[in-house]
């Protein structure tokens, strides 16, 4: 009997003290689409080359309810480590600007993928290279050889105009499906995954959501909330075989609504490493952990007789909910990729199994009246309330917690009033 799938959160997981949005994807994000082509083709076993089998696919983000090119959105990124590729990412980052949908397939066709994204928006947009500025699609890979036959570049420009004619917003497919249909997580199969989170009005009620595609580490390194899952599991699995020479990559996308400028969301990538890490990834040398992000709250017009341009900005020293809550949804998106993914053979017969979830769930059932032992801190509430008050940040008071300066030169307080010394 094949074990059913479910997402990490129906697997009554900790999964961090903020709530997630409706769908609990980057979808929530308003006008953030998410589409897939997958392509699985020809039995398990020997390799040909140009003929499989095939598992693989391609993944498509579009913000701006697909009108990136018109309506360009704040963006960033950060690579923790640089053993992959994102193309166009020079770009973004030098222009704190995205411009194209991003797009996630294999390593071997990010060119095929790239041209077919270029060729889709010259015919919506003819005035490309003419009239306005070239492009340069932002692709995302990681290495799915292990199960697909990735020399034989079976990506092709329908599969990528399927996805980008697929993408919605709402429910996300996650798993084994477009870009991820080839992915490895720790051993296990993997692939899509997304999460988000939807911060109280005390921390500005923002939207924020993860996508990745999944396919790095080592069975052992596998964490499941905090827990040492993949030790109990690499045991099990002690003669199971595994790919040894390729340690595996993670591409990750984030979405917010607060209003960001780009060395803020570049900021906020940065602690997606902080959630891909949770899981148990050391960004081993042969990894590519890179993260690209974007802002839906400004919308840099293409067109315009003006010579100012005017933005919202949040305040660097209230962007710690995000980090937070970027972090937590990162784990959680991780953890769905593998969760709703089932088991797959591919080339050579290689065979990688689904995490057994009847064994997470009884890790954590054994490991959960050592959580329900321990007492809240009555100031530290397990989830923010929305009656809280956050202190007035720019006040004189001569009875407020000690005083520290921002970058803004703003004065906050160290600590928050109540809170208890240690």
């Amino acid at each position: 009997m094949t074990e059913r799938r479910v997402r990490a959160r129906e697997l009554d997981l900790p999964l961090g003290r903020f709530k997630p949005g409706r769908h609990n994807a980057i979808t929530d994000v308003e006008g953030v689409l998410v589409g897939h082509s997958t392509i699985i083709r020809g039995e398990p076993g020997k390799l040909v080359v140009g003929e499989g089998p095939v598992r693989t696919g391609v993944t498509a983000i579009i913000p701006s309810d697909g009108n990136i090119f018109n309506d360009r959105l704040a963006g960033g990124a950060f690579v923790l480590n640089g053993a992959g590729e994102v193309s166009g990412l020079t770009q973004v980052v030098e222009w704190g600007l995205l411009e194209t949908p991003i797009l996630l397939t294999n390593t071997m066709s990010v060119g095929a993928v790239s041209d077919a994204v270029a060729r889709s928006m010259v015919e919506q947009y003819p005035g490309i290279g003419n009239e306005h500025d070239v492009i340069i699609p932002v692709v995302g890979e990681c290495d799915d050889s292990y199960l697909n036959d990735i020399s034989g570049r079976h990506v092709r420009e329908e599969h990528v105009r399927e996805a980008l004619g697929n993408a919605k917003s709402g429910p996300v497919a996650e798993g084994s499906v477009g870009g991820g249909t080839g992915m490895i997580t720790c051993d296990f199969k993997a692939g899509i995954g997304t999460s988000s989170r939807k911060l109280p009005q005390v921390f500005g009620g923002y939207t924020l959501g993860v996508l990745v595609m999944s396919n790095f580490g080592k069975m052992h390194n596998l964490r499941v909330a905090g827990m040492p899952v993949g030790e109990v599991l690499a045991e099990k699995f002690r003669d199971m075989p595994r790919r040894i020479q390729s340690y595996g990559s993670i591409i990750a996308v984030v979405a917010t609504d607060a209003p960001l400028l780009p060395h803020q969301i570049h900021r906020l990538c940065k602690r997606v490493s902080l959630g891909i890490g949770r899981v148990g990834s050391y960004a081993a040398h042969g990894s590519g952990e890179i993260v690209v992000g974007f802002s839906t709250a400004n919308v840099v017009p293409r067109r315009t007789r003006k010579m100012v341009y005017k933005m919202k900005i949040l305040l660097d020293q209230r962007l710690d909910p995000l980090y937070e809550a970027v972090m937590e949804a990162t784990e959680e998106a991780i953890l769905n990729s593998m969760c709703m993914s089932t088991a797959m053979a591919g080339v050579h017969g290689h065979l990688v199994p689904a995490l057994p979830l009847d064994e997470v769930r009884r890790f954590v059932d054994a490991t959960r009246p050592i959580f329900a032992s321990v007492k809240k801190h009555p100031a530290q509430p397990a989830m923010p309330a929305e009656k809280d008050v956050e202190p007035d940040l720019t006040r004189d008071d001569p009875a407020a917690p000690i005083a520290t300066r921002g970058a803004e030169g703003i004065p906050y307080p160290t600590r928050a009033p109540g809170d208890d010394d240690d």
